[in-house]
Parts: structure tokens; sequence; C-alpha cells
């Protein structure tokens, strides 16, 4: 048997996709976007280039996009139906789509119980409903995901001492100067924005030259080297803002996503908005060199952007 022939057999008259491709050796890049673009569909890899879903018309047209990229490129690629031949078991390829789905589900639950804030509550929440999807054959670790996402909800939304910690956040991050470095742009547009509009109404900014600043008395700082409200993990300022401050507006939350793809370029959420509001942010940043024209004119992006998603 050559490599380009895959046997399936099935006491059923169910039918199987089979992705046959061959990739070119350059650019390296594609061969990853190929990798990850199969894991996004849920595909099981046979063997070598060989790659299997039940045949579905979603599943069809998944094949058939990622074929036409790949022959884009200068590679090779056949998709086929398949059935009765022999090899391997109808429940052999079931238990391959279980495994691999209960493979996410298992960093999920991982993830989940190391979520501290709303963010990462909405991330996971999004993340379950991608493997939920192409969950073919129901793996049993559903169950177990969608209860520990439950349970952090329940965590987050806990009656128990909010009262006590609104008031503690209130004092610490309300009448202050926020301190931020010069030539401001998404992360530090957005952050100020929310900073205003639903943290600190009164909030007065400052635009500093220093990586290294230390903040004066009344003073706080933002985005930049060990300041109070920075990065943290893979999360931007904005999403570290959101989740200090408390506020679990599921619109505020969509913005986070949005302004963590344009300010990390990771796709971790894959907003199909921030391309948009990227242009816009670069806009706003060659018409105005002045940081505090920025912020005018990023709140009022903002604020549109915000009525927009409600």
């Amino acid at each position: 048997m050559d490599d380009s022939t895959v046997t399936v057999k099935s006491g059923r008259h169910d039918k199987w996709l089979l992705l046959i491709h061959q990739i070119p050796p350059k650019p390296d890049y594609f061969r990853v976007k190929v990798r990850r673009r199969l894991q996004r569909i849920g595909a099981v890899a046979l063997k070598n280039s060989v790659y299997v879903l039940p045949s579905r018309p979603q599943t069809i047209e998944d094949f058939r996009w990622l074929l036409r990229e790949i022959v884009a490129e200068g590679g090779e690629a056949t998709v086929c139906e398949a059935e009765f031949v022999e090899g391997i078991t109808r429940d052999d390829l079931e238990g391959m789509f279980r495994a691999e789905r209960d493979r996410d589900y298992a960093e999920l639950i991982l993830a989940a119980k190391e979520s501290e804030i709303e963010t990462d509550l909405g991330r996971l929440r999004r993340r379950l409903e991608e493997i939920m999807e192409i969950d073919y054959f129901s793996a049993p670790g559903r169950r177990a995901t969608e209860q520990a996402l439950t349970t952090i909800e329940a965590r987050l939304h806990a009656p128990a001492g909010r009262a006590g910690g609104r008031q503690r956040r209130a004092e610490t991050m309300t009448g202050r100067t926020w301190v931020t470095r010069r030539d401001v742009f998404v992360d530090r547009i957005a952050s100020a924005w929310l900073i205003r509009r639903f943290i600190d109404p009164k909030a007065r900014f400052k635009f500093v030259g220093s990586k290294t600043y230390q903040p004066k008395s009344g003073e706080v700082r933002f985005d930049m080297f060990e300041a109070e409200y920075t990065h943290e993990g893979d999360r931007c300022t904005f999403e570290t803002l959101l989740g200090r401050a408390g506020l679990r507006d599921r619109t505020l939350i969509a913005i986070a996503e949005i302004v963590h793809d344009i300010d990390c370029k990771d796709e971790k959420f894959g907003r199909e908005e921030a391309a948009g509001v990227a242009a816009m942010v670069r806009g706003i940043a060659r018409t105005n060199p002045a940081d505090a024209a920025r912020l005018e004119r990023g709140a009022a992006a903002f604020d549109d952007l915000y009525a927009s998603l409600r």
C-alpha cells in the first residue's frame, strides 16, 4: 500500500471524509497554519498527511476551504469520502475523536482552575463552545468541563464580601492621577477610556518619558514598567484593570478581547473587529501627536464601539 491509500472499515453505512495533502516545504509558517487549522476543525490524523472527519455538510465545507488554501500555496490536496474499507473500525475512529476532545477538555479544566477574573471566564466559555462544536462523538470530558466553568462562575459572582471589595477598590482606584508612558497607543488609550468611563470619573492623566518613573502621592501608574496596573501573565493592561476593578459588563469583556488581540498580537480571541479597531487607533495616533488629544479622540471612538457592541 502506498502513502496515499487509507483504509477504513465500518459495520454501518456511515461515511468519513479524508483529506490527503502534501504541503510545500516553504514557507515554514504555512505548515504550522495548516496544522492549527486542522486542530481547529477537529480533524484527526490517520497517518502522515492524511486526516479524517465524519462526513457532514460543515466538515465537507471545512476540508474544501483548507484544500483551496493548500493548493493556492503550491501544495496538493484531495478530499474524498470513504466507507466499507478495511483497516480500522468505526469504534476505533470514534475513540480517536473522543480522546482528542478529552485532551481539549482537560486543558480547559486546568485553565479554569487558574482563572481569577471575569474576562477569563468569558474566554473559557468561548473555548468550551469551540470544543463542543467539534466534539462529534460526545467525549466524556464535556460534563466535567461544564461543571468546572459553573464552579468558577459561582465563585466569581459570590456575594460574600462584595460590598467590602467594592469599597476597597474605590479607595485605591478613584480620585487619582493616572500616570503612563508617552506616545499612547491602543492598550493605553483604551485603558484610559475604561478608567475615566467606568472606574475613576475624575481621573487625571499624566504622561512621562521614563520607564522607571516613581509615582508621587496621589498617583498610580498603568501600562508601564512595574506599574500598579499593567500586563499580568498573558493579559494586557485593559484586562488587568477590568479584573481588578471587578467589572463584569459583557460588552467590556468583548472590548478587552479586541484590545488584547491588537496589543498582544497573538490572536488569542480571534475577534473579527480587531483589524478595524486597530486601523482606527492608528489613524488617531497619526493625526494627533499630543497624548491628551489621543485620549480625547480615543474616548469618543471607544464610546461608539461600546454602543455598537451592546
